[in-house]
């Protein structure tokens, strides 16, 4: 009697694992090929089954598995319900972010990407502002840099996150009054940000050049030098590292010197952006 006792719990255990993979398969049934088998289940059924499974014991991944359906049906209202159910956590930042961003309140979204931390969508964020507004997505940007800081993530993180502020920061200066105080001031930003990201990641060619390019914009004839010097024993086939040394050179008025790197840096590669600029300067 026992035996067959515990045959039909195994078996109705089994079933109810059935019937929710089947409506889980079902409610993303969008993400399988149309050959899938899952493809043809109604979704109807799907989100039927989780109601009921939230109705008689509700669980945090039945709760966000209906959030995340209530999304796609474009129903943040009825998603943000079944978010606040959930007990404090990433899954839940992430999904009241996802809701934000469907009700348009895109500072609400970023507060919430950065508590999950969803770094990719603070990127999404930070790119589409980049263009129109650099000043507020070079704000988010030092959101997520705090961010990265506090959570102890990789260097490489951090300094990919101050090379973005450099850019930002870049950016923000071009829009203001040519020449004036406040140019300056955002250039220089953009110096420290990038000096930061060659110092995050020592072995990184990118950020050494990024900050050696920024002090030659700014007239720091030394920095822009040790910059790309260091670039240079990174990588000795960078073209750009080699043609910094020239421009840098040239700046000193030491055209012998500057032609000198331009050869060599045009051997590695003619086509190199720090070859062009040098060549300019050259003619």
């Amino acid at each position: 009697m026992l035996r067959v006792a515990l045959g039909v719990i195994v078996v109705a255990f089994a079933a109810f694992l059935a019937i929710d993979q089947l409506a889980s398969d079902a409610l993303y049934a969008d993400a399988a090929g149309p050959t899938a088998v899952v493809s043809h289940v109604p979704l109807r059924f799907g989100k039927r089954v989780y109601a009921e499974l939230n109705r008689l014991a509700p669980a945090p991944y039945v709760e966000s598995t209906l959030a995340r359906s209530a999304l796609s049906d474009r129903d943040p209202d009825a998603a943000m319900r079944y978010a606040l159910r959930l007990p404090a956590s990433p899954v839940r930042d992430e999904l009241l972010a996802r809701i934000a961003v469907a009700r348009h309140q895109a500072a609400l979204a970023s507060e919430y990407f950065l508590a999950a931390p969803d770094f990719a969508a603070l990127q999404s964020i930070v790119d589409a502002r980049a263009t129109r507004d650099p000043l507020a997505a070079y704000r988010i940007e030092r959101l997520v840099a705090r961010r990265i800081e506090v959570l102890g993530a990789h260097p490489d993180a951090l300094a990919q996150s101050s090379w973005r502020l450099g850019l930002l920061a870049n950016r923000t200066a071009w829009k203001q009054v040519p020449g004036s105080a406040v140019q300056k001031s955002w250039l220089r930003t953009a110096q420290r940000h990038f000096s930061a990201a060659a110092g995050a990641a020592p072995l990184s060619e990118r950020y050494a050049i990024a900050a050696a390019n920024q002090a030659d914009l700014l007239g720091d004839e030394a920095s822009a030098n040790a910059f790309f010097a260091r670039a240079a024993s990174l990588d000795p086939g960078s073209a750009d590292a080699i043609a910094g040394l020239g421009v840098v050179a040239y700046r000193r008025g030491d055209r012998v010197a500057a032609n000198g790197y331009l050869r060599r840096a045009r051997q590695i590669d003619p086509k190199a952006r720090m070859v062009r600029a040098l060549e300019r300067d050259l003619r």
